[in-house]
């Protein structure tokens, strides 16, 4: 039995806030997937540019996925940590087969919008709690989303 939980953020807020968490990190396992997965098969005119863009996104999101789960952890949560879990919980598809290099920028901007949506959905919780932690955590993470679906967004204009 792990030792009771006294943060001043009440059981079932925490519960909530890992359960929205968990959702996060789904999200952001299938986005570095995804990224890795094009990082590795991307071709055509553009490669260079966005072989080392994937490349700097995959990086960025690995590193993020720890962040998310230890804050589970800090929450008294167990997170999630299978790919069962992760189709489970997340709102984006996997992609099967190659896309052509614009498809794969498409399909990203679609991942970082869809993972601000899922940041955002926790937002309400989160400050009801005054979890700044997570507030800030969040605060981070949609603005790098934010960013980098502005700058995919960019090669398509």
């Amino acid at each position: 039995m792990e030792p009771k939980i006294d943060i001043g953020i009440a059981d079932e807020d925490r519960q909530a806030i890992a359960q929205g968490l968990s959702k996060l990190l789904a999200d952001t396992f299938v986005l570095y997937l995804t990224t890795h997965n094009f990082h590795w098969n991307v071709t055509g005119p553009m490669f260079q540019t966005l072989h080392t863009m994937f490349m700097e996104q995959y990086t960025e999101l690995w590193n993020a996925l720890d962040e998310i789960a230890e804050r589970i952890r800090a929450l008294g949560h167990p997170a999630p940590g299978s790919m069962s879990e992760y189709l489970k919980l997340t709102r984006l598809s996997e992609v099967h087969g190659v896309p052509k290099a614009e498809e794969m920028v498409r399909i990203l901007v679609a991942g970082h919008e869809a993972v601000c949506k899922t940041a955002r959905e926790i937002v309400p919780t989160v400050e009801r709690a005054n979890d700044e932690p997570t507030l800030d955590l969040l605060t981070q993470r949609l603005q790098i989303h934010e960013k980098t679906a502005w700058m995919l967004r960019s090669l398509l204009a």
